[in-house]
């Protein structure tokens, strides 16, 4: 089967049935999504699917033909989310991150007029972190909703 990965096609020759989180983990070596439940709970394992968040482990390769896959590997440095989490120093120890940053980008994404409090918790929901920054994640979200409306600067000018 064929499958468009970070706008990259790659071919692979496995069961329709093998879960995204392994092909990514083990035969691309795309270690940026994370195992933590293997039953679509926690979150950690969440890439995008035609630019919604879905959870790798549940998903069935076979199930993604013709479909558009980013992982956490496609979210540029300066994407407003990652600065965000930097700015606003989210992580604590981590694992959870990937996932986090993918539920956010896709939360932005999906609603470039503004986010709240309710919006944030309701689409972040499914994502758990052992360490507990919720306030700093809500926080980096409401900063990289502020970042994303910025205007940035023009090129060549003085």
């Amino acid at each position: 089967m064929q499958l468009q990965i970070n706008e990259k096609s790659v071919d692979l020759d496995v069961e329709a049935d093998m879960p995204l989180l392994w092909v990514l983990r083990d035969l691309l070596d795309m270690t940026g999504t994370k195992f933590g439940c293997g039953m679509g709970l926690c979150g950690a394992c969440t890439v995008h699917i035609d630019g919604s968040p879905v959870r790798a482990c549940i998903t069935p390769v076979g199930t993604l033909a013709g479909k558009r896959i980013a992982t956490i590997e496609a979210v540029e440095s300066d994407h407003p989310v990652q600065q965000a989490w930097l700015e606003l120093n989210v992580v604590q120890c981590g694992y959870c991150q990937p996932g986090q940053i993918m539920s956010a980008v896709a939360l932005l994404a999906n609603n470039p007029e503004g986010i709240d409090d309710d919006l944030i918790d309701s689409a972040m929901a499914g994502n758990i972190c052992r360490c507990g920054t919720y306030p700093r994640i809500r926080a980096a979200l409401k900063r990289a909703a502020e970042l994303t409306r910025e205007p940035t600067p023009a090129s060549g000018t003085s």
